[in-house]
């Protein structure tokens, strides 16, 4: 059996020490006492901020929005189908933020800005929260000329302006959404960037107004 001289272990305990670590780091870290309905309750994370990501050991992320006296609420960012009672969750110390660039243009991501369309990551420098104050009225620019949607009769009888917001209301089967997407694909060649956002919207419907987009061109200009 080979032994080790007194020099041999010196050396090691030396370069040893050397490489040791002494930084220490603190993670809070909650568990998960019930989850449904995209609501997860979680117990143990005293130090969340409002709205500050959450990272779950299954790999869904959520959201803080309700911190009460005895346990936080977490709106999930995912299905959240295979997170258990019981499992573990740590706070990432950031506030809710997505990345933003002129790479979104002609990208299809989903509500924490990761593609989903299958063409790669999307390379952004700078980040904004999602809950950012709005700009004040008189920061904004005025209305400076028409938008118009190619609709004769909401270009004649209601006229948009560039700068000024409008609400599409109707029931169900309506038409809404092709108003919308009409409108968006008669700004091809005006400068205008659009960006349409699909909220409790059946996959096939988003995947349909998509195609549409990409044959009539106007992923170009348009970030969904």
């Amino acid at each position: 059996m080979a032994t080790l001289r007194v020099d041999e272990i010196h050396k090691i305990l030396r370069e040893r020490i050397e490489q040791y670590n002494r930084k220490v780091g603190i993670e809070n870290i909650g568990r998960v006492v019930q989850v449904g309905d995209g609501i997860a309750r979680i117990v143990g994370l005293g130090e969340i901020m409002l709205g500050e990501l959450v990272k779950f050991a299954e790999g869904t992320r959520g959201i803080a929005l309700n911190l009460e006296s005895k346990n936080v609420g977490i709106v999930l960012m995912g299905d959240g189908l295979m997170i258990q009672e019981g499992s573990f969750v740590k706070a990432t110390g950031r506030i809710a933020q997505i990345p933003v660039s002129e790479a979104y243009l002609g990208r299809v991501v989903n509500a924490l800005a990761k593609p989903i369309d299958g063409k790669g990551e999307i390379i952004a420098s700078e980040s904004r929260l999602i809950e950012s104050p709005a700009p004040s009225i008189i920061s904004r620019h005025s209305i400076y000329g028409p938008l118009q949607t190619g609709l004769i009769a909401i270009d004649s009888m209601i006229p948009i302006g560039c700068g000024q917001r409008e609400l599409i209301i109707g029931d169900r089967q309506t038409g809404k959404i092709a108003v919308a997407t009409d409108a968006i694909l008669n700004q091809k060649g005006q400068g205008v960037i659009c960006v349409y956002v699909a909220i409790d919207q059946r996959e096939s419907s988003v995947a349909q107004v998509v195609t549409t987009f990409h044959e009539e061109g106007a992923m170009e200009y348009c970030s969904s």
